[in-house]
């Protein structure tokens, strides 16, 4: 089997074929966090489930195309980027770094009473009922913001931990767990928050790069075009690594993603386009291997103390979620030589989906106790990386230009196909034999259907209309 046994599924097919999809649509929502203001009792129990560092990182502006062009490598066979100078991913000790989460402790399991209503869930853990406002087991964003935003003076004990669990569900609903539909978050999660002491032994950054994972996963299918999970880790990630319109960092303070705090400009989705190129032509002297050394004496010691994991192949687990951890695949990542890597298993299939995930979360939890047994070494590695580039040339899609030939073939069938769409469209049929009419017909469709790939579909509208307003201006005159 080969190693991108997808590739048929992949964005990369589409584009390589003159299908552009546009850029992705981002749905990791931080603007209103802002709103919830946190009294000191809060803050000590929102530390105590291991979200006290995190909480800090707040709004940052995300960059979508930028975003975009970035799963337009990721291989879901790999759970890594693709790139010219070879394979790259995101990382447990990274993720540590970056948002100031734990990644070593227990599993982040999604965890449910069998015979608890959701709205019971809520009135348990939340002290009110959410009428009208859950739908399933989830209820809305804004119904949490707009009864849980702020905590009463005089507030009890019970009071400023309803409010406290209403924010950490809010917040890892919004980031480390956003869905595709992120103005909905799983009343779920408050079970993961009714002792806050035990909350703190989740491993969170583990089940955030989990999630991440999946999400950049699903992103990268051709079909998809939205794509949720901690984005503005992935985005922090390619600032720490790649020099792409990097911005200029800020005041270092931990979690290290606030060294990138601060909005952005805004982007054109045009950008997309020039973040390939360059992407495109990525050379290995552009790309900051170990970019976290110089900020090391920042890190508080309970974060570096865990920093191995990062070299430990194992499986992350989060809530309904397993994907596998691949360092051994990314080893220059850690200073270290890059050699051909071993096989990874292949992917459940997704339409079996609740089966495989109740025997991959029988398993998962095995290999995740064994997560200090499994640290990749540098075996075999001398320094030279020829063999390992030419085996990853040959198995590989790490450029997405098209040849200047297929380029030019492409754009004479478009050119073809928007000529026939506009003669056609001046045709009148009535006087026409019926099966030529019918002909014509069937070959208008197909066309219009062909049309709607990629960008086309706009430009034929645009010609359309602006041919309707020519006609338009000579009837004026």
């Amino acid at each position: 089997m080969p190693v991108l046994y997808e590739q048929d599924k992949h964005v990369s097919s589409a584009i390589l074929t003159g299908q552009e999809r546009g850029v992705l649509r981002c749905q990791e929502r931080t603007s209103l966090l802002h709103h919830w203001k946190l009294t000191k009792e809060q803050i000590e129990l929102v530390d105590k489930a291991g979200f006290g560092w995190f909480r800090l990182i707040g709004s940052i502006s995300l960059n979508n195309s930028l975003i975009s062009a970035l799963v337009e490598r990721w291989r879901r066979e790999t759970n890594t980027f693709h790139f010219p100078c070879g394979e790259m991913t995101i990382t447990l000790d990274e993720v540590s770094l970056i948002l100031g989460l734990a990644v070593d402790g227990k599993p982040v399991v999604g965890v449910k009473e069998k015979d608890e209503d959701p709205s019971q869930v809520c009135l348990r853990l939340l002290g009110i009922l959410p009428k009208g406002e859950l739908s399933g087991n989830r209820v809305t964003a804004k119904w949490l913001k707009e009864n849980f935003a702020e905590c009463p003076k005089g507030a009890t004990a019970k009071e400023i931990e309803y409010h406290s669990r209403a924010f950490l569900i809010y917040l890892i609903g919004s980031t480390i767990f956003a869905t595709t539909d992120p103005s909905k978050i799983s009343v779920d999660y408050l079970i993961l928050f009714e002792d806050f002491e035990k909350a703190g032994e989740y491993a969170w950054g583990a089940a955030a790069l989990a999630f991440l994972y999946r999400q950049i996963g699903n992103a990268s299918q051709r079909s998809q075009s939205i794509i949720g999970g901690c984005l503005t880790l992935l985005q922090c990630w390619s600032y720490f690594h790649l020099n792409i319109d990097r911005p200029k960092r800020t005041t270092r303070q931990f979690p290290l993603a606030l060294l990138w705090k601060g909005r952005q400009q805004s982007r054109s989705k045009n950008d997309l386009f020039k973040y390939r190129k360059a992407l495109d032509d990525l050379d290995p002297s552009n790309v900051s291997w170990c970019p976290f050394e110089g900020d090391l004496d920042i890190v508080p010691q309970s974060f570096k103390d865990n920093l191995l994991l990062g070299r430990s192949r194992t499986k992350l687990i989060g809530p309904k979620v397993v994907e596998w951890h691949f360092p051994d695949r990314c080893m220059k990542q850690f200073g270290l030589c890059q050699v051909i890597p071993g096989e990874v298993p292949p992917r459940k299939n997704e339409k079996n989906h609740d089966e495989d995930l109740v025997e991959d979360m029988n398993t998962a939890d095995e290999e995740w106790m064994r997560r200090r047994e499994n640290i990749v070494e540098n075996e075999g590695g001398n320094g030279d990386e020829s063999e390992y580039m030419q085996w990853f040339n040959s198995i590989s899609v790490p450029k997405l230009h098209r040849d200047t030939s297929l380029e030019a073939d492409i754009m004479n069938v478009q050119a073809a196909i928007l000529q026939f769409d506009e003669v056609a469209s001046t045709l009148s049929l009535e006087d026409l034999h019926p099966e030529e009419r019918e002909a014509i017909e069937e070959a208008v469709m197909s066309m219009s259907n062909a049309l709607r790939v990629g960008d086309w579909y706009e430009a034929s509208t645009t010609n359309k209309r602006k041919r309707r307003e020519d006609q338009q201006t000579d009837w004026s005159e």
